[in-house]
């Protein structure tokens, strides 16, 4: 059997790369393809060679590739799967979109539909200032194009695999079809439990608007008594620079040892961004430390709240520094009740074994139905065997 590995563009090593690298160990004899590789570490691809579309090619491509997001869907139709068996697309824009025929199988694992072009367009263009004037019009209409062709590309997969029960729902709402929820890998062998736990807050993020490391900085800075430690890099560096207090300290992108050793020694991981899964979290309870999150999204089914038995976490309502403060005292007042053995147990849940062992069983199970059906004339509303019997005493 021929597999074909589709993922989005490969530029960065983010949470979809981590995904793409399990995706790969499950099925190592499988070829890449992608929008674009500008990758320097080769770990999430397993050093395999990957194919690319005609955007590799164009002008200031590597930094600007997103720019050429109305050529995408035209770029991915191009990529040449026709002798393959399985495709297995890993998507959270494009890449679901690659042609298949009728003999052949495709999954398409989905982090989530185009989040600019669906339910979050409106946020996207207020934080790219492009919410007035012509810009926006212009914007608007591409992305209307976008979702159009993104809703239509969605009929060529077979199967719908999500990262998260609330991606579950966006594909509902995005493309009228369920999908199999299937929770992302994380890497816990390199989280060790810490048990010992000092004076501080740690948050860890790109520095992008949606994650709304701005709204932590600005809490903490209200309470100097707490300490706040800021790892990552990004975009909002300069802003978030600007509203922090001297109780935070903010020391830009560090080496995985650094963070993992941040995670061990926190007193809680602070998140306030509403994630499609948020990867993140997990690690955080993989090191011992209990999580205080944005109570939307992924977190709620990766952290056991307060007041629940075992809990791992609490959550705050409302993206505003007063609902975050009065999360981070309601954990001060429940601090004896979260154990590091507990939050490790949980995220134990989340291991990249328990992801390859679901993603082959998903896998196996679908392809004898799909091979099957490739040969037979129309779908058989009886099982095969009855089928086959009540075809052979017709008459010719």
């Amino acid at each position: 059997m021929k597999v074909a590995i589709v993922h989005d563009w490969l530029v960065v090593s983010a949470g979809a790369e981590k995904v793409l690298k399990n995706i790969i160990e499950c099925f190592p004899d499988a070829d890449i393809f992608s929008i674009v590789d500008f990758l320097e570490d080769r770990e999430c691809v397993k050093g395999k060679s990957v194919s690319t579309s005609f955007i590799q090619k164009m002008p200031f491509a590597r930094r600007r590739y997103r720019a050429y997001l109305p050529l995408m869907p035209i770029a991915i139709e191009q990529v040449d799967l026709s002798g393959y068996d399985l495709v297995i697309s890993s998507s959270h824009a494009v890449a679901k979109g690659v042609l298949t025929g009728p003999n052949q199988v495709h999954i398409s694992y989905i982090h989530s539909p185009i989040r600019y072009a669906w339910d979050l367009q409106h946020q996207y263009l207020r934080e790219s200032r492009l919410d007035k004037g012509l810009r926006s019009a212009l914007a608007r209409v591409l992305l209307h194009y976008i979702r159009g062709w993104d809703s239509r590309s969605a009929n060529g997969v077979d199967y719908l695999l999500a990262n998260s029960q609330f991606i579950a729902r966006r594909i509902r709402k995005a493309y009228q079809r369920d999908a199999t929820v299937i929770y992302p890998p994380v890497d816990l062998a390199n989280m060790t439990l810490g048990t010992h736990k000092e004076d501080f807050y740690v948050t860890a993020s790109r520095m992008v608007p949606y994650k709304r490391i701005d709204l932590i900085v600005q809490a903490f800075s209200q309470t100097p008594q707490r300490k706040l430690v800021v790892i990552g890099d990004g975009p909002e560096m300069k802003k978030i620079r600007a509203v922090a207090g001297e109780n935070v300290q903010i020391l830009g992108h560090q080496p995985s040892e650094v963070l993992i050793d941040h995670l061990r020694r926190a007193r809680a991981f602070v998140f306030a961004a509403e994630e499609d899964f948020g990867i993140s979290v997990v690690e955080a309870q993989a090191c011992g430390t209990p999580v205080i999150a944005f109570g939307r999204g992924g977190a709620l089914e990766s952290v056991v709240g307060l007041p629940l038995e075992r809990a791992t976490g609490v959550f705050f309502g409302e993206q505003t520094t007063d609902s975050l403060l009065e999360a981070v005292n309601r954990f001060e007042m429940n601090r004896g009740v979260f154990d590091p053995r507990q939050c490790r147990k949980n995220a134990e849940r989340f291991s990249s074994e328990n992801f390859k062992k679901a993603l082959t069983s998903f896998v196996d199970s679908r392809l004898p139905y799909a091979c099957v059906e490739q040969f037979l004339p129309y779908q058989a509303s009886e099982p095969l065997s009855v089928e086959a019997d009540r075809l052979a005493d017709v008459t010719p």
